[in-house]
């Protein structure tokens, strides 16, 4: 570390380490939608729920819903502690979108600048150009190997679920969230074959990269 400096290399944090902004905007989805904050919609956008956990009567807007299936304020005020990102992402959800659209959505944004500040000022982020420090890389292998990517969701819980996403993208998905990140866009087409699920194009937005990517600039390191 830099400094003297160190960060919670949390979900979020390795998901931008490993795969840009992207991915760490997939994990931040993930983890609203394991709390049951968030769904897919149409085909390749999450949508919020409009509740907070509270049971919904039918034919009536819950107490977190604007009536439309929009987050209210009062929905957003009375969410359990939540990390900055998905609470960006939460916030950013007025209206369905796709993982690219949340990317680009000004909260959402502020919260990655957020994370990058942090791993910048803990040596594990260089700022131009934006690629992985030597010390990042050692991080994410020592992570790997004490969170290899599972074979099912049993026994695991969400913190660990969210790491593994984090640390393998779509690999982890289609073995941990297949219907929702295909619904939501979040990895690619594909099938179930005998082997598994196999990738028709590489269509959606998928995070199973490991090129780090700042914003708009591109670059990137290799583990």
């Amino acid at each position: 570390m830099s400094g003297g400096t160190s960060v919670r290399l949390g979900p979020y944090e390795v998901a931008l380490l490993r795969g840009g902004p992207r991915a760490a905007v997939t994990v931040a989805a993930l983890a609203l939608q394991l709390r049951g904050l968030v769904d897919a919609g149409r085909p390749g956008r999450i949508r919020a729920t409009g509740t907070t956990g509270a049971p919904r009567a039918t034919g009536a807007p819950s107490a977190g819903d604007a009536g439309d299936g929009r987050p209210t304020q009062d929905a957003l005020d009375a969410l359990p502690a939540l990390d900055a990102l998905p609470e960006a992402v939460y916030a950013a959800l007025q209206r369905p979108a796709s993982s690219t659209e949340l990317e680009d959505r000004p909260d959402v944004r502020e919260a990655l600048s957020g994370l990058r500040a942090g791993l910048v000022a803990a040596g594990m982020l260089r700022s131009l150009p934006p690629r992985r420090t030597r010390a990042a890389r050692r991080a994410l292998r020592a992570l790997r190997d004490g969170h290899p990517l599972p074979a099912g969701r049993k026994g695991l819980s969400t913190d660990d679920v969210l790491m593994a996403v984090a640390l393998h993208g779509e690999s982890a998905l289609s073995v941990l969230a297949a219907r929702f990140a295909l619904r939501a866009g979040l990895i690619a087409r594909a099938e179930v074959a005998d082997k598994g699920f196999h990738r028709r194009s590489p269509r959606g937005g998928g995070t199973g990269g490991v090129m780090y990517s700042c914003g708009g600039g591109g670059g990137g390191g290799s583990d």
